[in-house]
């Protein structure tokens, strides 16, 4: 009996479907395995288990990270205020360092302005004391880098005369590494200007 081959054609096509067939299909099934995988991670790092009294396992729901930025984020901005203004002669160096730790090159460039002005030299001479008052900051946490201004009141104190001044300052916030203890909350300043500085008028008793 005769046998009838098939077209080589036809054979070569049907192999090609059966390969695409099985390789969208292997494509399928690992993206759905990702997703579940995601998923469940996500889920695992967003709950945390404890022992109950009758030894049953309790879900315990943690804070989402998302709640704490704003704690952190005003934190870290009141945080960095104080120790780069609130200065004097004794203690400026150790203040400076530290705050120069929460920021990029732009808070660098006003520390070397004030330094090449005699800020800093003149803190030492006349013993001046800037004594923060009061921080109060705007925040917009809607999408990083978040924008801030802050308004800081301080008080310059030479012997018995005391002046007092309001700082307006902007900036924004980007998220970095945590480093203990130089910077806890794992935020760092950058585009930071100090817009105005206007003298008060003394407080009247």
């Amino acid at each position: 009996m005769k046998k009838i081959y098939r077209n080589i054609t036809d054979i070569l096509r049907l192999n090609r479907f059966i390969v695409l067939a099985v390789v969208i299909l292997c494509l399928l099934t690992s993206g759905l395995s990702l997703g579940l995988l995601h998923h469940y991670q996500e889920k695992l790092l967003n709950s945390a288990f404890a022992i109950g009294a009758n030894g049953t396992v309790v879900p315990l729901k943690l804070v989402d990270q998302k709640d704490k930025r704003e704690v952190e984020a005003l934190a870290h901005i009141e945080r960095f205020h104080r120790l780069f203004y609130g200065i004097d002669g004794t203690d400026y160096r150790s203040h400076l360092e530290k705050a120069l730790w929460l920021g990029d090159a732009t808070v660098d460039a006003i520390y070397r302005q004030k330094k090449l002005d005699g800020v800093y030299n003149r803190l030492v001479q006349f013993s001046l004391r800037q004594q923060i008052d009061q921080v109060d900051i705007e925040l917009d946490l809607n999408s990083e880098p978040y924008g801030f201004q802050a308004r800081t009141l301080f008080e310059v104190h030479r012997g018995t005369v005391t002046d007092r001044y309001q700082l307006d300052t902007s900036g924004k916030l980007i998220t970095v590494d945590r480093n203990f203890p130089h910077n806890p909350h794992g935020l760092l300043i950058i585009d930071f200007y100090e817009d105005s500085l206007r003298k008060l008028e003394p407080q009247t008793k």
